[in-house]
Parts: structure tokens; sequence; C-alpha cells
């Protein structure tokens, strides 16, 4: 793990934390089956996963709202340039 810090370019912090035994098995259970290297690799994982959605719906909400604050006319302007962006781009729609 000490290894994979210093390629990352960033220092672990060794922490001490109480969990439940339900817990260490849990995270036991995901270390074997992702043949992860540690506990601690796959805590990290979980929390990195946990901190991107928090980031997401932060995003999404800045998002919506933008768009709610937004008056009437310039979310008809911007659909208007939607449809007419998707005009332009037919084959790339996904």
């Amino acid at each position: 793990m000490a290894h994979s810090a210093v390629r990352q370019g960033r220092r672990k912090a060794k922490k001490s934390y109480t969990l439940s035994a339900e817990s260490v098995a849990f995270l036991e259970t995901l270390r074997r089956r992702q043949h992860a290297s540690s506990a601690s690799s796959v805590l990290e994982g979980i929390l990195q996963r946990a901190r991107r959605g928090t980031e997401k719906r932060a995003i999404e909400k800045a998002v919506a709202d933008y768009y709610d604050s937004c008056p009437a006319e310039e979310i008809e302007e911007q659909a208007r340039w939607g449809e007419f962006a998707m005009g332009e781009f037919p084959d790339e729609i996904v």
C-alpha cells in the first residue's frame, strides 16, 4: 500500500478506527472477493466511491439550481440551441 501511495504521488495517513465485527467480516469478504491486498485498500475504495457520489450529487444540485434560477426565455433559447446542435450532428447521438 505504501508503494502505491508513493507511485500516486500522495501520502496516506495511518489511522485507527473501531468497527463492528460485522463490518470487519464484510471488509474481509470484499477483500477476498476483489483479491485486494488489504482490508484498508477495500475501505479506501468504498470511501472514494462515497466521496465521488457526494461530489456528483453536489454538481447535479448546482446544475439544477442554475437552471431553476434561469428565466423561462433563456431556458427556451437553450432548448432551441440544443435542438439545432442535435440536428447538426445526428450520427453522434448515443
